[in-house]
């Protein structure tokens, strides 16, 4: 496994940044990307679930979440990859609910349940500088799938107050290709996770049969905007598609074929983070009908999945300093 830096490949450093979005504002194009917003709200297809309610009137779908966004806490992150958290912090956004219904969610608490407090596009931009003033690299969007439009509105009402950090859009893939689309133009880096790839596993253990499908056209579209990660000459990230995997029990095969697909569609230098930290939370401890993932990955399943990746030629595979 070969650690990437700044000082070891140069074809994935940026020297000179914008972010997206400053260019997407100059160019008058936000204003579009606003109404379009609005019109998957009325009729809400933000997400896979096409509930197709009426939002801006407050209605209320799978996500149960209305016409604004749920905020449960905004903070500088130092748990996330290092080329995200740098030395001073990812500014991440949590938004409550979710689009999926995983059986072992870690947030469930903020996923599953009311949290937070429900805030405007103003004030979620007023978070947004509160974060970049405090330091942070970037402003980390946490499950922004099912609030995409209030996202649209929050950068738009952010960028005349000064934002001039990129946008991390951290999601579970589980995003509408409308949505990714509006996101074209202001988001600078995608993280998407990429859970499942097997049909019946994704309608077992998180209520979306359809997500496979789903996540390999969301990422497909992702690195088709922003391409493989490419970081600042101080190694923190400014562009491109890092990918989380999170390895469970019991899915080997699934695993190594998410692999194959990520080197063989995307690219062999796609920036993966296989995640070794699951855990049985929320529905599964007890459960018989989860017992097959009532425990933690097993050291040889560990060793499987980095052998999966470096045989599926990627080799840009996240190591924490």
């Amino acid at each position: 496994m070969r650690p990437l830096t700044a000082s070891t490949d140069r074809r994935f450093v940026i020297d000179d940044f914008e972010p997206a979005y400053l260019a997407t504002w100059r160019e008058d194009r936000l204003a579009a990307k606003l109404e379009a917003a609005r019109i998957e709200l009325a009729d809400c297809r933000a997400c896979p679930r096409d509930c197709a309610i009426d939002r801006i009137a407050g209605e209320k779908g799978v996500c149960h979440v209305g016409r604004h966004a749920l905020v449960s806490s905004a903070f500088a992150h130092f748990g996330e990859e290092d080329c995200l958290r740098g030395t001073r912090g990812s500014g991440t956004i949590f938004f409550a609910y979710c689009n999926l219904k995983c059986v072992f969610c870690q947030n469930w608490d903020i996923s599953h349940a009311p949290a937070g407090e429900e805030l405007s596009a103003e004030e979620i931009a007023a978070l947004m500088i509160r974060l970049q003033h405090a330091g942070c690299h970037n402003i980390n969007f946490v499950t922004p799938e099912h609030v995409a439009p209030q996202v649209v509105e929050a950068i738009a009402a952010a960028i005349p107050l000064g934002l001039r950090v990129p946008i991390v859009y951290n999601t579970s893939a589980y995003d509408a290709l409308s949505s990714l689309r509006l996101m074209d133009g202001l988001v600078d880096v995608y993280m998407p996770d990429f859970k499942f790839w097997e049909p019946e596993t994704a309608r077992r253990l998180a209520r979306a049969k359809d997500y496979p499908e789903v996540a390999r056209a969301a990422i497909s579209e992702m690195h088709r905007q922003v391409g493989v990660l490419r970081l600042a000459p101080d190694g923190v990230a400014r562009r491109g598609v890092l990918v989380r995997h999170l390895v469970m029990p019991g899915q080997t095969d699934e695993t190594a074929a998410i692999f194959r697909w990520l080197a063989q569609e995307l690219s062999p230098d796609t920036f993966v983070n296989v995640m070794g930290q699951y855990r049985p939370e929320h529905r599964v401890p007890g459960n018989t009908r989860y017992e097959d993932i009532d425990r933690r990955p097993g050291r040889e399943e560990m060793v499987a999945a980095y052998a999966a990746a470096e045989a599926a030629g990627l080799w840009r595979l996240d190591e924490r300093r």
